[in-house]
């Protein structure tokens, strides 16, 4: 990935700065698919990406719907017991965003049309794409057209788009041909191989592509206005249908041709259009899916979707869209000011990303958040661990409703993850690594499966929506199944040494880092454990005392007693916790120490990421990293670790982690902020903004980041506003970038929403909205306050925490000794392309070095005090 791109790295020619808008102002070929992602539309339930209407040239045609997925058979070249064996892979639904324009029997196709004007643009105040261009045909006369495309965040099903032609010079006959498409198993007259999803080098981040047919036809019909096409996935069996109304308007008169096949439906308007005059076209969409309801069932709910629409109007959900954003701005929004144009940048950027967070997630509703939302097929469509540390926290501040539909999502989840404890030989519950139906869907078991944090990622999430909400009722129904049966699965996985003083140690896992697999203590895991034990312990005690009709309930259904709850107790009090004394960090993992140093300051960036040019076991022999992964612990467990420990272990592991996960950059800015290196996190900050809108990590072509959009929201709120809620109330250390006046944002507090206003001299918190108290909490660099409606409050601040001058060294941190008396060197493994062995095979071919005849280089000098500056 590119890193350090500074707070404007964007060609403002083409995409100019816009606070509320992302802006094109020329069609380019050579972007394509990043523009295609950039520009997409969507709910949480419903995406179209941003292909053009009239069908071509397009990188990756995609209209995709939450959870609406194929599976298929894993073919393990090695099988063995517990290895997951089916796949699931998100389809790509069918296209209603068709509407192929001809004028003078010529097509409307970019790339050769000769252009005068073009403008797209995204508003995100009202979830609209729009696009005006003028069109000189090849015969010469000009053609105004206008398009909007919607995705309704108040009707989860609806899409709404609209069409307008205007012959400015000179009269032609014009043809609008909507189409309901089926690109995942036909080809339209201009599919080309290379524009299917999934194409290119085998890359573990791009979708797979199916062998075998996927839609199998359940109905097609076109009939007045309206058309339809409905399908049944092969081999899960979900059912999808789409329809499309459509309404003409035009003072020429209009001829229409209908046309209903298994793979298309069309809906033909041929019109001769008189100069001056403007044809108008309103294409009403509405997609249904589900686990198994008949098609045609699903064919009359889009009926009803779009009779609805006929009833009301489509002003009138052009208006409930404008409020749904007005007030998810009223909550959501970041502002911050400061002198230049480059902070304008960086706010357009922000609220690019926050709206981002608000079409991946507003109509989940019951779903859980796929890591590319429904922009693109990236990561097969799978929900990962990203969605609860990196989205909830964002969601339990600005949007607690949604917060809970994800969480309740994995509740639905709990049988499945209890089979699958069961299948590896454990107790309680074990949620998948990546999945869409709950089973495990990873075949990668070393960094998939092994990745048993996430059990105690998802009660991190939890629990911080029930310390924000305030929500016991959810807690006590749905939650605390959550939490004791992942205390059990930790309980059982880890085991007891008496070495001196009893520690419980939790062996074969993988941590977030996965370029490190199957180790033994991985920190995080560890310190997450121990939190997912405590709050299960916590939460039984809790209800059993202030809720004891219920917990008789809690604990029937799920056999609790109170020798299992102190287990759990003893566990997390015992729960091992590495520290190396000589080097004064906390290790990754009991092992890590004890491999050489990875020396990514001499690594080539055209070997960048490592997992594209690596085998696996080259990159697990070493210390490199590909995330943060202890210094994700110390944000996240932040009020178990002292400034002193954050530093020297941020100090550490920043050399050697390659940001190649966009997981990354925002959690290396938040403990950069807080640990006083200011100029780092506004580096990292940048980097993690930038992430999709300058394709920093090369796959944005595939659907956007979306757990990397919330942790921009957290690099902001926890980084740079200080905001820390690791348990019953809400803390702040602020961190203001010292190129910033100011930065305002809105925390939700048990029922109120308070503006937060960070200046360079002060703090203001003023409740906007009251909730069930009328008094709340908060605590000011350990200093208690409360703050009311009608009473701000302003604390004065003498400073924006420690600053520690310049950048961190890009060397990594080298010449310490080990326990068994070695020395730590830093080396670079050689990379050598297969079709470069033949010229190569005569000679020593070196283990290190990208020059040879050098075996290995090694950079090598005195360790700094824990804690001090390199």
């Amino acid at each position: 990935m590119k890193t350090g791109v500074g707070p404007d790295p964007l060609d403002r020619a083409r995409f100019p700065i816009d606070p509320w808008r992302l802006v094109e102002r020329s069609y380019s070929p050579d972007d394509l698919g990043l523009t295609e992602t950039l520009f997409s539309v969507a709910n949480g339930y419903l995406g179209m990406r941003a292909t053009p209407e009239e069908g071509r040239p397009a990188y990756a045609h995609g209209t995709f719907i939450n959870g609406f997925h194929e599976t298929w058979p894993i073919r393990h070249a090695e099988a063995a017991y517990g290895f997951a064996e089916t796949g699931q892979t998100i389809v790509n639904a069918p296209d209603a965003k068709v509407m192929k324009i001809y004028v003078d029997d010529e097509p409307l196709t970019f790339g050769t049309a000769d252009l005068e004007d073009y403008e797209r643009v995204l508003d995100f105040r009202d979830g609209v794409l729009k696009r005006n261009l003028i069109w000189r045909t090849p015969s010469g006369k000009r053609v105004c057209i206008r398009s909007t495309r919607m995705v309704s965040m108040t009707q989860r099903h609806l899409a709404i788009m609209t069409l307008e032609v205007t012959m400015l010079t000179g009269s032609a006959p014009v043809v609008i041909s909507s189409q309901i498409l089926n690109r995942q198993d036909g080809k339209d007259e201009y599919h080309v191989a290379k524009e299917s999803l999934g194409h290119g080098a085998a890359d573990p981040r791009k979708a797979a592509a199916f062998e075998d047919r996927v839609l199998l036809p359940r109905l097609s019909y076109a009939a007045e206005d309206r058309m339809a096409l409905g399908y049944q996935c092969a081999r899960s069996g979900m059912t999808i249908a789409v329809a499309a109304d459509h309404d003409i308007r035009t003072p020429d008169p209009v001829d229409t041709v209908l046309r209903s096949e298994d793979d298309v439906t069309k809906m033909v308007f041929r019109v001769d259009a008189t100069e001056g005059n403007t044809l108008r076209l309103e294409k009403v969409v509405a997609y249904h899916t589900s686990r198994g309801v008949p098609a045609r069932e699903l064919s009359d709910r889009c009926d009803r979707t779009l009779d609805r629409v006929r009833r009301l109007g489509l002003e009138h959900f052009v208006e409930d869209q404008k409020a749904w954003y007005a007030d998810f701005w009223a909550r959501a929004d970041v502002d911050v000011c400061g002198p230049g144009t480059e902070l304008q940048a960086v706010q357009q950027a922000i609220r690019f990303n926050l709206f981002s967070l608000a079409q991946a997630t507003a109509r989940t509703d019951g779903l859980g958040v796929p890591a590319k939302g429904v922009t693109g097929s990236g990561y097969e469509g799978h929900y990962f661990w990203d969605t609860e540390v990196y989205v909830v926290p964002f969601l339990c501040h600005t949007q607690p409703d949604i917060a809970r539909n994800v969480l309740h999502f994995r509740s639905v989840m709990l049988p499945a993850a209890r089979r699958r404890a069961a299948q590896m030989a454990s107790n309680g519950a074990m949620y998948p690594w990546r999945t869409i139906n709950g089973e495990e869907a990873s075949a990668y078991y070393a960094a998939g499966t092994a990745q048993m944090h996430i059990d105690a990622d998802i009660c991190y999430a939890l629990m911080k929506y029930v310390y924000a909400v305030g929500d016991i009722g959810f807690l006590i129904r749905e939650g605390i199944d959550i939490l004791v049966e992942t205390a059990r699965m930790w309980a059982d996985l880890g085991f007891w040494r008496h070495n001196g003083k009893p520690s419980f140690h939790i062996h074969g896992v993988t941590g977030p880092d996965e370029y490190t697999t199957v180790v033994n203590n991985n920190l995080f895991t560890n310190v997450m454990a121990r939190y997912n034990l405590e709050k299960a312990a916590q939460a039984v005690t809790r209800i059993q005392r202030d809720h004891p009709r219920e917990y008789e309930q809690v604990a029937g259904r799920l056999r609790l007693d109170a020798d299992e709850v102190a287990e759990w107790e003893r566990c997390a009090e015992g729960m091992h916790i590495p520290f190396d004394e000589g080097l004064g960090i906390h290790p990754q993992d009991d092992l890590f120490l004890s491999r050489e140093v990875w020396d990514l300051s001499r690594t080539p960036a055209s070997l960048r990421p490592l997992m594209l040019h690596y085998h696996p076991l080259v990159i697990y022999r070493f210390q490199v990293l590909k995330q943060a992964d202890v210094v994700l612990a110390l944000f996240l467990q932040g009020d178990r670790f002292t400034l002193e420990q954050k530093r020297a272990d941020f100090e550490y592991y920043d050399p050697i982690t390659t940001g190649d996960s966009t997981l990354s950059a925002v959690v290396q800015a938040i403990i950069a902020a807080e640990v006083g290196y200011h100029e780092v996190a506004l580096r990292y900050f940048h980097d993690a903004l930038y992430v999709d809108l300058d394709n920093l990590h090369g796959n944005t072509v595939d659907g956007l980041h979306i757990a990397s959009t919330g942790g921009v929201w957290s690099a902001l709120v926890y980084g740079f506003g200080g905001l820390r809620d690791h348990s019953d109330g809400l803390y702040f250390d602020p961190r203001l970038p010292e190129t910033w006046d100011s930065m305002c944002f809105r925390t939700a507090w048990r029922g109120s929403r308070i503006r937060v206003l960070l200046t360079r001299d002060e703090v203001s918190f003023t409740v906007e909205t009251e909730g069930a108290t009328p008094e709340v909490p908060l605590t000011v660099r350990g200093t208690p306050y409360t703050v009311s409606k009608g009473a701000p409050l302003v604390v004065p601040l003498p400073d924006q925490g420690p600053r520690i001058e310049g950048q961190l060294g890009e060397r990594p941190i080298v010449g310490g000794t080990r326990p068994d008396g070695s020395t730590i060197t830093a080396q670079v493994p050689a990379a050598i392309e297969p079709e470069d062995y033949e010229q190569e095979h005569a000679h020593a071919v070196p283990a290190f070095g990208p020059e040879p005849p050098t075996r290995r280089e090694e950079t090598a000098g005195p360790v700094p005090e824990a804690g001090g500056p390199r």
